[in-house]
């Protein structure tokens, strides 16, 4: 992903706007997850390409926490009572995700990112972290007004959860340095041409020293 050099104030002030109200600001991980960006991963060249944010990921829900900001990881966990994966071609490159349960240590959230505090919401069908699942209405429940995502990928996930997001009436943060796709030059023209339409494209360096400043305000 690019440097924060390129973006500077822009960025800055971006994340400024987006933590005016710390309580109402949940970080969402997506996918992060050991059968996804784990060495054991279903998809491996994803895996591979994550290894570069998932340091960012560690930072970003770091000061997160530090600054009393909620973090939520939404996870896929398998389909339950034999449901069907349907008819995209993703579901093939996904196939041992058939064996996922709820338990099932690829489901579960990568040691890097998790901490117990943190609220974890599986999934157990489709491709979409937010299409029919309680993920929204969890986060509107807590208070929730903006949503700063990270995690994977920016191939599907997060563009779909980005635009459902903001479409529900969300205000919408992705962390450059914490999301990835694939090939990687890919994912950084999905930040350029579509992510920066539905979100404040961010840097991790910027959220966090918004978050210190805040907490220090108050």
């Amino acid at each position: 992903m690019t440097s924060s050099k390129e973006h500077g104030g822009g960025s800055r002030a971006r994340a400024a706007r987006a933590v005016a109200d710390r309580a109402g600001v949940a970080v969402v991980c997506v996918e992060c997850q050991n059968g996804v960006i784990g060495p054991d991963s279903v998809l491996p060249a994803l895996a591979a390409d994550a290894r570069a944010v998932v340091a960012g990921i560690s930072r970003l829900v770091t000061g997160a926490r530090a600054a009393g900001i909620a973090v939520v990881h939404a996870t896929f966990e398998g389909f339950l009572g034999g449901g069907s994966a349907g008819q995209a071609p993703l579901w093939r490159a996904l196939d041992g995700s058939g064996r996922w349960q709820p338990g099932h240590l690829a489901t579960q959230v990568v040691a890097d990112v998790f901490d117990p505090a943190d609220v974890v919401l599986p999934r157990h069908h489709g491709l979409s972290p937010t299409r029919g699942t309680e993920l929204l209405p969890v986060l509107r429940s807590m208070g929730i007004h903006t949503v700063v995502l990270a995690g994977v990928s920016l191939n599907v996930a997060l563009p779909l959860t980005a635009a459902d997001a903001t479409q529900d009436g969300f205000r919408v943060v992705v962390a450059r340095d914490a999301v990835m796709g694939t090939p990687a030059e890919y994912a950084e023209q999905v930040l350029r041409n579509t992510i920066a339409m539905l979100a404040d494209v961010v840097t991790v360096d910027d959220l966090t020293a918004a978050w210190s400043a805040s907490a220090v305000r108050a």
